[in-house]
């Protein structure tokens, strides 16, 4: 993995929309239905505050649940977990682990072969076409 990516918040705050700021870098979520028109084609889904590769369009699923859903990243590496209790819950955040941008959540209710669903906010990725 390249080396960390920090920026200050006003640097975040340029680079963004303001949805991906609020999701990326202030932990929110977005309506989920809001990114059905992801590409199905062969290609990588990146960090959109950093590019780091994050997920193989070959691991992505529809799970209904309204947001990008991916049962493993692209390498064990990419992504890092903590835990979450904000909203009276206790689940398992998923972040960029390049630039700690706040991507999502993953569950243990996925498809094989990992049995994980990554459920992924659709503003926090950009798609790269290609290979696959």
């Amino acid at each position: 993995m390249p080396d960390k990516v920090v920026k200050s918040d006003a640097e975040w705050r340029e680079q963004l929309s303001d949805l991906a700021y609020k999701v990326t870098r202030q932990h929110k979520t977005e309506r989920a239905f809001t990114h059905d028109d992801f590409p199905d084609a062969p290609g990588t889904f990146r960090c959109v505050c950093c590019g780091a590769a994050l997920f193989d369009h070959a691991a992505k699923f529809e799970s209904g649940t309204g947001w990008p859903s991916f049962y493993e990243p692209v390498d064990e590496d990419a992504v890092g977990t903590r835990e979450d209790r904000s909203l009276f819950m206790r689940r398992t955040e998923v972040h960029c682990a390049r630039c700690d941008a706040h991507l999502g959540h993953v569950f243990p209710d996925g498809p094989p072969p990992t049995g994980l669903r990554y459920c992924i906010n659709g503003v926090a990725l950009t798609f790269e076409p290609g290979g696959s």
